[in-house]
């Protein structure tokens, strides 16, 4: 094998996601650090930005479940295995994984797994199906709520004898920087969500689906107006429903119920995320199951804004309370509402306050040259 480092990173499709972006990271951190990077994926809205003089992409079925396919994607990472002569394969999700725990046991190559989120585990076959992401000789955790549960869940499958640790998450800090937007484009995308500059403004990103919170967010919105008594802000919830249009009735009705449509706008798509963030007045992640990691806290600390998140899962990690964001008790639409009062009524030093305190605590903690390169920095231990 050449001393060259050769990188495969298997993820089922390029999205905008967490995992997703931490894989379009590194694969392009990696040729930097005279290393060959290879991704196999089977699509997704990330490909056209990715830099095929460093990056060789492969495109495989490696989204699909079907055990037939499954088997095929197992035999044809094995011969790009063998063809590139590549050194560790690194899978970024379950289906794909399997087919690459099958391929790095034929080909005796290094197996990464990073383990990005709880996953459904309500039977032992669906625990089986999952523990795939624990028998690689190294398994990343994504977060020390990661590491916790899966040291509380799968520590039959766990071989202490390999390595099991955590590397955080990371974002561009670079890109995600308040100082970067320009005041006409923050008046063109108020405009085209139809608010106004002269209130304020909360912002809720993410896909709708229904373990984000969507429900308590609106309940909180309504107390807000009932204690405020006029509207005093403007709301966006900013996120696709992914083809959930059930889900997306049921939050709509539930607006027109309590009077706020006028007041808060549903936007699919926003091409220009730290623009989003820029010309919002604070942020909120309401999840009511735990989130792996909580990547719109970390955007938002970053853009120096204040953002206000559930006290459960990795949000305790990625922010200090009352420091640089806000944590309120999950699932409890008057705890969130009491606390947006509190944020809004906040004066510009404490805001800014906050907005210095966050940023500080993610280039950090959180920045994506730290995440590559401690990830660079264990996949060469693992050949030594």
């Amino acid at each position: 094998m050449s001393s060259k480092l050769k990188i495969l990173q298997v993820i089922p499709k390029l999205g905008y996601g967490g995992a997703e972006t931490g894989c379009y990271d590194l694969a392009h951190y990696l040729p930097e650090n005279n290393c060959s990077s290879f991704i196999v994926t089977s699509g997704g809205e990330l490909l056209k930005f990715i830099d095929r003089k460093k990056v060789k992409l492969i495109r495989l079925p490696v989204q699909s479940k079907n055990p037939i396919l499954m088997l095929f994607n197992s035999i044809a990472l094995i011969f790009i295995i063998l063809f590139y002569n590549i050194s560790i394969v690194h899978a970024r999700s379950r289906a794909p994984a399997w087919s690459c725990l099958i391929a790095t046991k034929i080909t005796r190559r290094k197996f990464v797994t990073t383990f990005h989120g709880t996953y459904n585990f309500k039977n032992s076959a669906k625990k089986l199906y999952n523990s795939v992401m624990v028998r690689s000789n190294l398994v990343i955790a994504g977060s020390n709520f990661i590491f916790s549960h899966i040291k509380q869940n799968y520590s039959k499958y766990l071989n202490f004898q390999k390595k099991f640790l955590v590397i955080f998450r990371g974002i561009n800090v670079d890109y995600f920087d308040s100082t970067t937007t320009l005041e006409a484009e923050e008046s063109d995308l108020l405009s085209s969500w139809g608010v106004a500059r002269d209130k304020k403004l909360i912002l809720m990103p993410g896909r709708l689906t229904a373990w984000k919170g969507h429900e308590v967010f609106i309940e909180a919105l309504n107390l807000v107006n009932q204690e405020l008594g006029h509207p005093f802000f403007y709301a966006v919830i900013l996120g696709s429903d992914q083809g959930r249009d059930i889900y997306t009735k049921k939050i709509k009705r539930l607006a027109e119920q309590y009077r706020l449509m006028p007041q808060l706008k549903f936007v699919e798509h926003c091409k220009n995320m730290p623009l989003a963030y820029k010309v919002s007045s604070l942020v909120v992640s309401a999840s009511i199951e735990p989130e792996a990691f909580g990547r719109v806290a970390i955007e938002a600390q970053s853009m120096e804004k204040p953002i206000i998140a559930s006290d459960i899962g990795g949000s305790n990690e990625t922010i200090t309370n009352n420091v640089s964001g806000f944590l309120f008790e999950s699932n409890n639409p008057e705890s969130l509402s009491k606390k947006i009062i509190e944020v809004l009524n906040l004066d510009e030093s404490r805001l800014k306050l906050i907005g210095i305190e966050g940023r500080k605590n993610i280039i950090k903690k959180f920045n994506v040259e730290k995440m590559c390169f401690s990830t660079y920095s264990e996949y060469k231990k693992l050949l030594n």
